[in-house]
């Protein structure tokens, strides 16, 4: 907390969406709805190129320089899909603050409902495509003894048997860790050793490959966080498309 008043090269990012950013924020945080990363079309949740998130986060002020801090609603959702996102661009310095408007104001973080106007600045893309896969690097490796694949929504989702009927099933040979696993009734990620006993639990480890997905790339950045940031894993991976990519190009799910 006390690095968010200290740090001169620090930029503090609110992932909420313009209305809730509007109602109150960090003094000096700059909104970036995750939304505004996104292409138009059928598909939900597919990012645009890197030169055109690169040059949408310049304008907010944000280069791969800087020490950046996202946090969001409290849920972690959104925080967690701008943190991948910024690391994919190729930025070195990103955590994840945990919403807590109680601890803020204890440490007397100033907290506003004016907006904040950024000085632009030259956002240079280093894509990391390391953690990011497409569709169709999940076929090539639905069957590797050296990939896990994790589905990160709902139980209910991943069985093909939600009250919405927006799922069908799963990718087959998908292992179901809900997002929600990771994260505490407030909304915080649990302790190292408390992913660390999830996970293994559905044979995922640090020796493999890790690919994850949900309905559109969210709530699969909240298990990346908390296996590339709290565990420490090399090797994880978003499949950005999701299910909505997947089920769209009419490939096979199962229940």
């Amino acid at each position: 907390m006390t690095a968010l008043k200290k740090n001169e090269n620090l930029v503090v990012v609110d992932a909420n969406t313009a209305k809730n950013y509007a109602k109150v924020h960090i003094q000096g945080a700059i909104n970036v709805p995750h939304e505004d990363l996104y292409k138009d079309g059928d598909i939900k949740g597919l990012i645009k190129s890197p030169a055109e998130m690169a040059k949408y986060l310049g304008s907010k002020g944000i280069s791969p320089d800087k020490a950046i801090v996202v946090y969001d609603d409290g849920s972690n959702k959104y925080s967690s899909r701008l943190y991948w996102i910024l690391k994919y661009l190729g930025a070195n310095d990103v955590q994840i603050l945990h919403k807590d408007m109680d601890q803020w104001r204890s440490v007397r973080i100033p907290v506003t409902r004016a907006a904040t106007k950024p000085k632009a600045a030259t956002f240079t893309p280093k894509v990391n495509k390391a953690i990011f896969t497409t569709v169709a690097d999940v076929k090539a490796k639905q069957k590797s003894s050296g990939t896990v694949i994790i589905d990160a929504r709902t139980v209910d989702q991943f069985n093909g048997a939600d009250d919405e009927g927006k799922s069908k099933g799963h990718i087959e040979g998908a292992v179901n860790i809900p997002y929600t696993d990771f994260l505490t009734d407030k909304g915080a990620f649990k302790s190292a050793e408390q992913i660390q006993k999830i996970v293994s639990s559905k044979g995922v480890s640090k020796d493999k490959e890790v690919i994850v997905y949900c309905n559109t790339g969210v709530w699969a950045s909240v298990v990346y966080a908390g296996l590339s940031s709290v565990l420490d894993y090399p090797n994880v991976k978003v499949y950005d498309g999701s299910y909505s990519e997947w089920v769209a190009n009419s490939n096979p799910v199962v229940k």
